[in-house]
């Protein structure tokens, strides 16, 4: 496990950026990069993090320099920074993700395990730790690109992959190993979202609304959500795009009751946070205009951790409408 310090009486925080996604020459063109750049610059000196996580979607597999160059960006903050892959890294295999891991091992300040290479890349667990104690933990996990999956119609198609069996396994040795060192408090960050987002989605918003209708002003209003989940907040502007059944993640991880916040991209234009069954479901607001976006939901999101664990997420959003 890779550890952090969490200074006494101060909040620690993280702040995660989404699917920045700009190519090579997206990057030297500079117009793409500028907004990505703006964003970042915006959150950093708003925020004052004490670790920036991405969840996923850094650049598309094969732009190496556009991976470098995000590496030298964020190392440009002068504070450390932990990266998982999403689906458009992974595309160019194992090998090529290996590649560009050892790349981001060359830089100091990348907080980053490969992990198992059975598991995927870059499972591992960040601590965040206050006077020789593990306050709170990040699980930080790879989604994969693609799987196999049959329809009821019986044939076979290949859809947004889902976490492994075996890192749901993996997943639990971790939670017991932090609970036996008195942590019992964690969030996972991760890209494609899993199955239970659809169900925490149908539970949490009214059936009566367009969902596509609510805008982030509107998104705390009681006109939006059901009873029992007044406290939600965000819009969804997109289907949820995890595996096409249930994954079997969700009762793992409430099941051993540790991971209390989920912090998932892959869906550029959602982004809410849905207290379900005492985990918060949480879409990132993705950073930058990389693939695509949608100007009003541009920024990143926060998790601050106190002496006890995780306080808290919100969003923070960067208005760079006199960029467009």
């Amino acid at each position: 496990m890779l550890t952090l310090k969490k200074t006494k009486g101060k909040d620690f925080r993280i702040l995660n950026l989404s699917d920045p996604q700009l190519g090579d020459s997206e990057w030297a063109e500079g117009h793409n990069c500028r907004f990505l750049i703006r964003t970042v610059n915006a959150l950093v000196e708003r925020v004052h993090p004490d670790l920036i996580t991405v969840s996923g979607d850094l650049s598309w597999a094969g732009n190496d320099a556009a991976y470098d160059c995000l590496a030298d960006f964020l190392d440009g903050f002068g504070i450390p920074w932990a990266p998982v892959w999403g689906n458009h890294d992974n595309q160019g295999g194992a090998e090529n993700m290996d590649a560009v891991a050892d790349r981001y091992l060359s830089h100091p300040l990348c907080v980053y395990e490969k992990g198992d290479p059975a598991l995927g890349n870059g499972n591992y667990v960040i601590g965040i730790e206050e006077d020789g104690r593990i306050v709170s933990a990040l699980i930080m996990m790879d989604s994969h690109d693609r799987a196999p999956y049959t329809n009821e119609a019986g044939e076979e198609q290949t859809v947004w992959a889902k976490l492994w069996p075996e890192q749901m396994v993996w997943y639990r040795e971790q939670i017991t190993a932090l609970d036996a060192l008195g942590c019992h408090d964690s969030a996972m960050i991760m890209h494609i979202p899993f199955y239970s987002y659809r169900y925490a989605a149908d539970a949490a918003y009214k059936k009566d609304i367009d969902r596509k209708t609510v805008t982030p002003a509107l998104a705390d209003g009681e006109d939006v959500w059901n009873e029992g989940y007044k406290d939600s907040i965000g819009v969804q502007y997109e289907g949820i795009c995890s595996y096409e059944a249930d994954d079997g993640v969700f009762p793992v991880v409430k099941e051993l009751g540790s991971t209390k916040y989920v912090v998932v991209g892959h869906d550029h234009v959602n982004n809410f946070m849905i207290n379900y069954e005492g985990v918060n479901l949480i879409y990132s607001l993705k950073a930058g205009n990389g693939c695509y976006w949608n100007p009003i939901l541009n920024g990143g999101t926060v998790l601050t951790v106190g002496e006890g664990g995780i306080t808290g997420a919100k969003h923070e959003y960067v208005d760079v409408s006199d960029m467009l």
